[in-house]
């Protein structure tokens, strides 16, 4: 299920990058009627409501995306601002008395700002001791105050290990060795942080053109792979 999922993500971004850049090409923004409806089915478990949903909220992420990016910039907001909207549909509810829209339109934002304030404070070691907010009776939370639920987390470390060594054979196969680094390092793969474009050229010293190139055609790739094998991309 986390090699679909991540399929699937891959498959988004390159879907965004391919239409980002002619807006007459985006699907029609949904009417109310159907926006609420295909929320409520999403809401029921139906996965195919959910694509129909992002399908026709690019034209939003393209409109927060041109907002904040320069041209040297836009694929890596694309990624970030396509994640905002994944996660809005998926945290949003009927009953939050706000317009989907509106809300969307926040959680992309939100998405591409803080890739915007991490690539100008690049990097920094992260300390227990940093704070990462305050709780309902302003009491600090610190990063060395997170715990999480000791059998679920084991589980998730088994299946992610397994799913991982699936996902590197299939990646090894049909990419060469450059693309195979290239979509490590970009999309955190094996363990390895997840880094922006200009994070990756300035790591194996080439440009961010070729590694966008080498991205879109490795995307590329790997959807005609998994057509085959019935993953069910279109």
């Amino acid at each position: 299920m986390i090699v679909e999922s991540f399929m699937m993500f891959l498959q988004k971004i390159m879907f965004f990058s391919s239409y980002i850049k002619n807006s007459s090409s985006f699907a029609k923004p949904l009417t109310a009627e159907d926006e609420k409806y295909y929320l409520e089915q999403f809401e029921k478990g139906d996965e195919r409501a959910k694509e129909i949903l992002i399908e026709h909220n690019l034209r939003l992420v393209a409109h927060v995306v041109k907002k904040y990016s320069q041209a040297d910039e836009a694929d890596d907001l694309i990624s970030v601002g396509s994640l905002g909207l994944i996660k809005a549909i998926n945290s949003y509810r009927l009953n939050h008395g706000t317009q989907f829209s509106t809300y969307a339109a926040k959680c992309i934002e939100n998405e591409i700002l803080m890739l915007i304030r991490a690539n100008k404070k690049h990097k920094c070691n992260v300390s227990i001791e940093d704070v990462l907010g305050a709780d309902d009776e302003e009491n600090e939370i610190r990063v060395g105050d997170l715990s999480y639920d000791d059998d679920e987390n084991v589980e998730n470390i088994v299946e992610q290990k397994i799913v991982s060594q699936d996902l590197d054979k299939i990646l090894k196969k049909y990419l060469s060795p450059r693309e195979y680094e290239i979509m490590c390092l970009r999309y955190g793969l094996l363990g390895k942080p997840v880094l922006t474009q200009r994070e990756v050229a300035k790591k194996l010293n080439i440009s961010r053109s070729y590694i966008s190139r080498l991205e879109k055609k490795s995307i590329e790739i790997l959807r005609k792979v998994l057509n085959k094998r019935d993953y069910g991309f279109n």
